[in-house]
């Protein structure tokens, strides 16, 4: 039977298949490990992942690229542990979201602020650079 035939929830894979599908090394998949983000199986000193890792990698890359912490992406995925369905795990991951997007317009403003400093301190500083230039000239 080949991989695509197996039913997903029984489907497994080494540490290099889901290292190699999700551009990650296999380091950073024993990280994750550790931090009890992901629980591989064991079988002997190899790591066995079902489809409930490689889903759940899946969404604490997500969430990194979304630029939550690893903490926010645990609470996230012990919350799906617990209430076993989506509806609690999506009303906290809106909840998130709505935070994160806070933050980052807050950032967002503070930048553009910095820009328009930036702006004005260079235009100032180019404008003393021609004054200069023409003193110098005349000298």
């Amino acid at each position: 039977m080949t991989r695509a035939a197996v039913p997903a929830a029984e489907r497994t894979y080494s540490i290099s298949d889901l290292a190699h599908e999700f551009a990650l090394t296999t380091r950073a998949m024993r990280f994750y490990e550790d931090q009890r983000m992901i629980a591989p199986e064991r079988r002997g000193t190899a790591r066995v992942y079902r489809e409930r890792e490689r889903v759940r990698l899946k969404l604490i890359l997500r969430g990194k690229r979304l630029g939550f912490s690893l903490t926010e992406i645990r609470e996230l995925l012990d919350l799906y542990e617990v209430a076993r369905n989506e509806r609690a795990q999506l009303a906290k991951f809106v909840d998130m979201l709505g935070e994160r997007r806070a933050r980052l317009l807050q950032q967002k403003e503070d930048i553009d602020a910095v820009l328009a400093e930036i702006d004005g301190v260079e235009r100032d500083c180019r404008r003393r650079l021609k004054n200069e230039s023409r003193a110098d000239a005349a000298d």
